[in-house]
């Protein structure tokens, strides 16, 4: 047994806590028996002084055993063997005509003398006068305003001690057993309760990298623990979709790596096996180049991913004049559109100034503006335009392209994910341009959006938002 699981710290505190209430329970019970029988004693007691002092005031005469036993019994139910009766003068001498005892003589205290004199009962509790103490009651006998007689009697508490002896004997042997019981059926429940926890565990036990789409067993119950099996699968759903994320991109990646050096080690290979003319180990080393700069612009491209991924891609925030940089990539991108015979055309600008990164700005814009050239037409239209919001940058590039299908568009902003029409066009690239374009616009706390229609129209909407002071990750 493993005295650490849950299922035996559950039993423990549960049999504890049984244990705790049943010895509080047991210890009321206790008190209030105990105070019952002492409430029912006294007023026993009250009513068989009242009848003796009756008999008293209709005669004279002595009280004898029998009638004492019957007024005993009257009230008590039965005639207990330790009785005691006395009368006592008012100075709290012993009338012997009238007083039976069944031993010795009653102790008056100075307060029995004192409640007395002012008319007021007395109850004690006496020891010394037999095994078990004796509850005694002092009350006066009043005539015409003055005290003739004082009336006393007691009764030994054997029969009471006796009840709450039995009592707690009987608490006593059913403790443990209830204890026993109590466990077992803590034992019992815990493992019920605990069973859906057993069933995720040997699930969870079977799920690896390998099997993220396993998923844990729903109750359907609504407790907590069902709630706790939904929480787990929609975890489980996030990480099967991370790792295919990351095989994705490491299959990916490569692929697009694996390829400018197959092309380079083969152009390299192919200079070295005979002599070549000057220009011909010129033209080599020019397209060495190419793809060497071809593999730098896609490790510089993973290297800014992975560090906006892992929340430290730097950014050098300064106040920056965001007309100024949509100018600039007009200017730039401009040379690439008439080669394609497509219209870069800038729209409305407006002055906006906002902390942010020149370079990586420029970078976002350029990736989007790009893209929205490489995907029209020659005759299409590429428009930019800058808009001033009241929270901040709204810098929106639409173009007359072949459009982006809706259940792909929430794809679009994933490293190396190019839709079926880009790839159908064969156009170049590795698909990280808009996966770029999302980090650096995160970075600076904003959002792209983008809205298309397939066969007619996209629009990249980038949001920024500005004074934006916040530390910038390093």
């Amino acid at each position: 047994m493993n005295l650490k699981s849950i299922r035996v710290r559950l039993t423990f505190w549960y049999t504890s806590l049984l244990t705790v209430t049943f010895l509080i329970l047991a210890g009321t019970t206790n008190w209030l028996l105990v105070y019952t029988l002492s409430q029912d004693v006294d007023a026993s007691l009250n009513s068989v002084a009242k009848s003796l002092i009756e008999q008293a005031r209709k005669s004279s005469n002595p009280f004898f055993p029998p009638d004492i036993d019957g007024v005993f019994r009257r009230f008590f139910g039965y005639s207990p063997l330790d009785r005691y009766f006395q009368m006592l003068d008012p100075t709290g001498r012993q009338d012997p005509q009238r007083s039976r005892l069944h031993t010795g003589k009653l102790p008056i205290s100075p307060k029995v003398i004192e409640n007395a004199s002012k008319g007021l009962p007395t109850y004690e509790t006496l020891e010394g006068l037999g095994k078990y103490p004796v509850r005694i009651l002092t009350v006066p006998i009043i005539e015409s305003g003055r005290i003739v007689n004082m009336v006393q009697v007691g009764m030994s508490l054997k029969n009471m001690h006796e009840t709450r002896r039995r009592f707690l004997i009987i608490t006593l042997l059913i403790l443990p057993v209830a204890l026993l019981l109590a466990s077992g059926g803590g034992w019992l429940l815990a493992r019920r309760a605990l069973k859906p926890v057993d069933n995720m565990t040997e699930a969870a036990d079977r799920i690896s990298a390998e099997a993220l789409s396993d998923r844990l067993e729903e109750t359907g119950a609504g407790d907590e623990l069902d709630h706790l099996a939904k929480t787990l699968n929609s975890m489980l759903g996030r990480l099967d979709s991370t790792f295919k994320q990351i095989r994705r991109f490491s299959a990916d990646a490569s692929h697009e790596l694996q390829t400018p050096l197959t092309i380079l080690k083969g152009e390299l290979e192919v200079a070295l096996r005979s002599e070549r003319t000057p220009e011909e180990y010129q033209g080599v080393l020019n397209s060495a180049l190419e793809e060497i700069d071809r593999i730098a612009h896609l490790v510089e491209g993973l290297l800014l991913l992975s560090r906006a991924d892992a929340g430290v891609l730097r950014m050098d925030k300064k106040p920056v004049d965001l007309s100024q940089v949509v100018k600039e990539i007009h200017a730039k991108a401009k040379i690439l559109a008439d080669t394609r015979g497509v219209i870069l055309r800038l729209d409305h600008v407006e002055p906006v100034s906002m902390l942010g990164d020149y370079e990586r700005l420029g970078r976002l814009l350029l990736n989007l503006v790009e893209n929205g050239i490489k995907y029209t037409p020659a005759g299409g239209q590429v428009t930019l335009s800058l808009k001033k919001e009241q929270n901040g940058a709204l810098i929106e590039i639409s173009d007359t392209g072949i459009g982006i299908p809706l259940d792909e568009q929430d794809q679009i902003f994933q490293p190396f994910y190019r839709a079926n029409e880009a790839r159908a066009q064969g156009e170049g690239g590795v698909g990280l341009g808009l996966s770029i374009a999302g980090s650096i616009a995160e970075a600076h706390e904003g959002r792209i959006e983008v809205e298309s229609t397939p066969g007619q129209r996209t629009v990249f909407t980038v949001f920024l938002p500005y004074q934006n002071s916040r530390k910038s990750p390093m």
